[in-house]
């Protein structure tokens, strides 16, 4: 990973991380990773996209995801956003169906999510790299211990927040959120494996801006614009 770049106000609240046994572990395994010609995605210089875009005293909402995709050109530090040109990818194509149904979501050809990341919806990643053509592979590697500490850092330091988990493991990562002051949405995972069995017709988005609205907070506009590039 090298020096890390980092926004600010979560590089102060996770430095501990940084210097912890674990991340140097995590350190070793990408650089051997690369050493032996393997492909790891996204780029280095996106592996704290998420954090880099919604800075930590503007996060409204967090949505939590597993691994980054494994296919040339998908991942770019969002759970869930593809590149522009991209092909959206059947979890989002899902995503886009609720928000049509829930707030009037109109369909767009692309599935870049930097519209959402900008306005304070954290796209987390549990796992935050990748290795090209084999799904799960950096599981177990140490990012799993620093994504549980942004958790935490959101946890403690914004006064009110929108956890939404869909499917178990996001429910069970974030089980720990103090829901007397943040909000929790809890349905199935929005995979064509398992949307019809409670994701659809679960309404996160309204609920979501529901309670942002009742803490006087600007709600999120879930629009994503036609023109990919101007999220």
């Amino acid at each position: 990973m090298g020096e890390i770049k980092l926004e600010p106000g979560w590089k102060e609240k996770l430095q501990p991380e940084f210097e912890s046994a674990y991340m140097a572990g995590l350190r070793s395994f990408l650089v051997d990773e690369k050493k032996n010609g393997q492909v790891v995605f996204p780029k280095g210089e996106e592996y704290f996209r998420a954090l880099d875009l919604t800075p930590l005293e503007r996060v409204k909402v967090v949505i939590l995801g597993q691994d980054p995709y494994h296919g040339p050109g998908q991942a770019h530090g969002l759970c869930f956003s593809v590149r522009p040109g991209v092909r959206t990818p059947p979890s989002l194509v899902n995503i886009y169906k609720e928000l049509a149904a829930d707030v009037g979501f109109q369909k767009v050809d692309h599935g870049f999510l930097e519209h959402w990341a900008k306005q304070g919806v954290l796209l987390l990643n549990s796992v935050l790299t990748v290795r090209q053509a084999a799904a799960a592979s950096h599981r177990g590697k140490g990012w799993e211990e620093f994504t549980d500490a942004v958790i935490r850092v959101v946890n403690d330091e914004c006064p009110h927040v929108v956890f939404i988990l869909w499917g178990a493991y996001a429910q069970k990562k974030a089980s720990f959120v103090d829901r007397s002051r943040h909000l929790v949405l809890k349905s199935p995972h929005p995979s064509p494996l398992s949307a019809h069995n409670g994701f659809f017709g679960s309404r996160p988005f309204s609920k979501a801006n529901q309670f942002l609205l009742e803490q006087g907070i600007e709600p999120i506009d879930w629009q994503l614009p036609k023109d990919p590039g101007e999220s």
